[in-house]
């Protein structure tokens, strides 16, 4: 269920998220004016910036329930409004194949993630955390695993400092692969969404690449999220105990998803006119981009370095992998 703070208290993280959006969004139209195309998208320049800050100057108390609200909320109303751009024909157009391949990605990513977690020294349930944030869905997936294998709050902290750095650099990085493997949207969007850890992340890694590679990527993405269900039941069988008691239903299928699939069968069903989807598209645009420059400025890479360089070995490891994987299956399937 969504709970909002007071709205005072988000005054100053969202208007410092937002001011370091604006000004990417400068950096970017200035690129354009000056060069005639965008070298740095307006996402990745406010990603690096909120980085840059948190890391130089720290992030202040009284701006951290905004900042917190604006890189999770803000992006997870950013998905809601992204799902009345998808119809259900989009889904369709995937088709059995590729929805198997997804899961066969998935379930590959996963014994390789943790038989490369034990091979570097981790311990069963720190190689199981990294393994689920890595193939599944990053922190959404440790949290709702951590409960049920019984995980410490140090693995469960060192694995999600793992999914933070880790993941902003894939959302930097792979757009970067479009020009170099010289691959189509489509087969871009099914990179991404097997490759990019969190549902958000994935407008950030597609939106400079295109419409289509966002759509395609969304769904993949959505289809390889639903798969922390049975992997989490799968996991609470192996420990003996019961899951209902430790995972709820929120952990499983998130308000926002529920949104997007709520927002996509009435664009289906033509409940919503086809003049307001350039409004969706550039509200959920401005939004991400908001939620992108607050991303940046809840990481710190000095934190981040202090997680250990096992956990980090085998978070990049297996990211490389999954990144071959999803590679591999684009190629396969187009």
């Amino acid at each position: 269920m969504l709970r909002l703070p007071h709205f005072r208290q988000l005054i100053p993280g969202l208007s410092l998220s937002t001011g370091i959006a604006v000004l990417a969004l400068i950096a970017e139209q200035l690129q354009r004016r000056l060069f005639g195309w965008v070298a740095l998208d307006g996402l990745v320049v406010a990603i690096v910036a909120g980085i840059v800050v948190h890391s130089l100057f720290g992030l202040a108390t009284r701006f951290r329930a905004g900042v917190h609200f604006a890189a999770k909320t803000v992006l997870e109303v950013t998905i809601v409004l992204l799902g009345g751009t998808i119809s259900a024909g989009a889904i369709l157009q995937i088709g059995p194949v590729v929805v198997a391949a997804i899961v066969l990605v998935v379930v590959a990513a996963l014994g390789l993630s943790y038989g490369i977690g034990r091979a570097l020294g981790l311990d069963a349930r720190l190689a199981t955390l990294v393994a689920c944030g890595n193939s599944i869905c990053g922190n959404s997936a440790i949290m709702a695993t951590a409960p049920v294998i019984k995980a410490p709050a140090e693995d469960v902290a060192a694995s999600i400092a793992f999914t933070a750095a880790l993941g902003v650099l894939v959302v930097l990085l792979l757009p970067l692969g479009v020009r170099l493997l010289g691959i189509n949207e489509w087969q871009y969007g099914v990179i991404a969404g097997l490759s990019v850890y969190a549902v958000p992340q994935v407008l950030a890694a597609t939106v400079p690449v295109g419409v289509m590679s966002t759509q395609i990527a969304t769904l993949v993405k959505l289809i390889r999220v639903l798969m922390l269900g049975p992997v989490v039941l799968g996991l609470g069988l192996m420990q003996k105990h019961r899951v209902r008691s430790a995972l709820p239903l929120s952990a499983l299928l998130p308000w926002f998803i529920i949104g997007f699939l709520a927002m996509m069968g009435m664009r289906s069903a033509g409940l919503l006119p086809e003049a307001l989807l350039p409004a969706l598209q550039n509200t959920s645009t401005y939004l991400t981009l908001i939620a992108m420059a607050a991303l940046g400025l809840s990481v710190d890479l000095r934190s981040i370095l202090a997680a250990g360089g096992r956990v980090l070995a085998t978070g990049f490891l297996s990211i490389a992998m999954l990144i071959l994987l999803a590679t591999a299956a684009a190629f396969l399937l187009a």
